[in-house]
């Protein structure tokens, strides 16, 4: 019998019926038979481990890490990520990454906590995927922890055999890149795989069709307004919304034009065009099939019987948001401007203009968002107007915004418009941000100091970072809100300068 099965025996009877073997190298007091039994198996254990062979004689070795063609972050900014991985400004983090993207990489001793971090927050997977070369997609194939980070860029990874065996993920970035090099190819991959995808899929491809849409895409996603995803056929009307001259767009300007007509009236020996709303009354399939759901977001239930109350300008806030803004200047004959400004037959055409606001936004179109910013019909709509600030070109989006946080300063709804509000927070915005927060510091209210605690927690990752000096001229009796901001814009302004190229 082996010494391993003596003491198994000894384990197995008990040591008050079976002496232990006694083992040279593992000496123990004599009348602690159990104590002696147990240290002396650990003993073996061990051994018996160490004296193991590997499984296999020949075992397969693991693929040396690619090449860069990036060069590494500097020293500098390398230190700062330990810095921000271990917690110091964290909140920072999204903004590293996309900076360091343009030209550098993360360097390899980072990069496992960076992609530890990842596993946790969704969010930054896009900007790690970016950043951290083609090591961190090699680091990521050595853990299935990571295995997130391929397929998570713009880069899926592969070949064209993405396609056929990839992960959802892949399979969407390598649909994505295709529609922005050979739409036509991608499209037609997709129509031969599409009746065999499940519904979290095919939402998840036609989404592609955001890139390189064009009226070529036209017949399939007029077939998949027939779909039995809802998600599926929500997506697909959208992107036909946003086809100038679709068959879908003749349809939606057919009904926009029932319920909006100009008319001609005279006020005070001056013609006048007004316009004429009579929102939908009917709801049916063919209109759900084109996207318009018969509870739209926005209308509610009656107070008291009778039809859902808001349902009918629901609806046609959707017709309007969903019809070619062309359709009005050619009906009016008159710039966005100037037909934004036209008298409506109810009390304040907030439904017009909600509805256009939302074609302006899902169109692309500046003229639109300019008239409809700078038109001052839809005062009691600042969040809509900051959803249109985008549209508009770089060069006009900082001063509008200005002016829409002034107009806004001091209600309620000013948190809530600056959070539409993208960043960076540069020029007259700035200006417009840094003086409202040295209003409210100067006169600390508690709604004040709430609203500062919120708008420098919103302001520390858009605002720019030469505005710190600005704010402190405050001194040192400014609020703890603000001195943190001051402290994140100082820590940004150092972070950025060590990732210029």
């Amino acid at each position: 019998m082996s010494t391993w099965n003596e003491h198994v025996s000894a384990a197995l009877l008990g040591t008050e019926r079976r002496d232990p073997p006694v083992l040279a190298e593992a000496p123990a007091d004599p009348g602690e038979k159990a104590g002696r039994l147990l240290d002396q198996a650990a003993l073996l254990a061990v051994r018996r481990r160490a004296g193991r062979g590997p499984a296999s004689a020949s075992p397969v070795p693991v693929a040396l890490a690619p090449v860069e063609d990036v060069p590494v972050v500097p020293k500098a900014a390398a230190a700062r990520l330990r810095r921000i991985l271990g917690g110091e400004q964290i909140r920072v983090l999204p903004e590293w990454l996309d900076a360091a993207a343009r030209g550098f990489r993360v360097p390899a001793q980072s990069l496992p906590d960076l992609l530890e971090r990842g596993r946790s927050d969704r969010v930054l997977r896009p900007s790690i995927a970016r950043a951290s070369g083609r090591r961190g997609v090699w680091l990521a194939l050595q853990n299935t922890d990571w295995a997130y980070l391929v397929g998570s860029g713009d880069d899926p990874g592969g070949g064209p055999e993405v396609w056929e065996t990839g992960t959802r993920n892949r399979r969407v970035a390598y649909l994505t890149g295709l529609r922005n090099t050979e739409p036509e190819r991608a499209r037609e991959l997709l129509c031969e795989t599409w009746a065999k995808e499940p519904a979290p899929d095919r939402t998840a491809f036609i989404a592609t069709f955001d890139h390189g849409l064009s009226p070529d895409d036209e017949e399939f996603l007029e077939a998949a307004l027939e779909d039995r995803g809802k998600d599926v056929r929500q997506i697909a009307s959208d992107l036909l919304a946003r086809m100038p001259g679709s068959a879908y767009g003749e349809r939606m300007a057919a009904r926009a034009r029932a319920c909006l007509a100009p008319k001609a009236r005279t006020v005070r020996g001056r013609n006048q065009t007004w316009i004429q709303v009579e929102p939908p009354h009917t709801h049916g399939d063919d209109l759900a099939r084109d996207g318009v759901p018969f509870h739209p977001s926005g209308s509610f239930a009656p107070r008291s019987g009778g039809a859902p109350v808001g349902t009918r300008a629901a609806w046609l806030r959707e017709i309007l948001a969903r019809t070619p803004l062309s359709t009005w200047t050619g009906l009016f004959g008159l710039p966005p401007m100037e037909i934004v400004c036209l008298p409506v037959s109810d009390s304040d055409g907030r439904d017009v203009h909600i509805g256009w606001a939302r074609a302006a936004l899902g169109q692309r179109d500046a003229g639109w968002a300019r008239a409809l910013l700078k038109g001052g019909v839809m005062v009691d709509e600042p969040e809509a107007l900051a959803d249109l600030l985008p549209v508009l070109p770089g060069g006009e989006r900082d001063a509008a915004a200005a002016d829409l946080i002034r107009w806004v300063e001091g209600r309620p709804d000013l948190l809530r418009v600056l959070e539409r509000v993208p960043g960076p927070w540069a020029g007259p915005l700035a200006s417009a941000v840094v003086a409202t927060v040295t209003a409210s510091a100067e006169r600390p209210t508690r709604h004040d100091e709430h609203l500062i605690t919120q708008l420098c927690r919103l302001a520390d990752q858009r605002l720019d970072p030469a505005a710190a000096s600005r704010l402190e001229e405050l001194g040192p009796a400014a609020p703890r809100a603000v001195t943190d901001l001051i402290a994140t814009l100082r820590f940004r302004d150092e972070m950025l300068k060590e990732l210029s190229p």
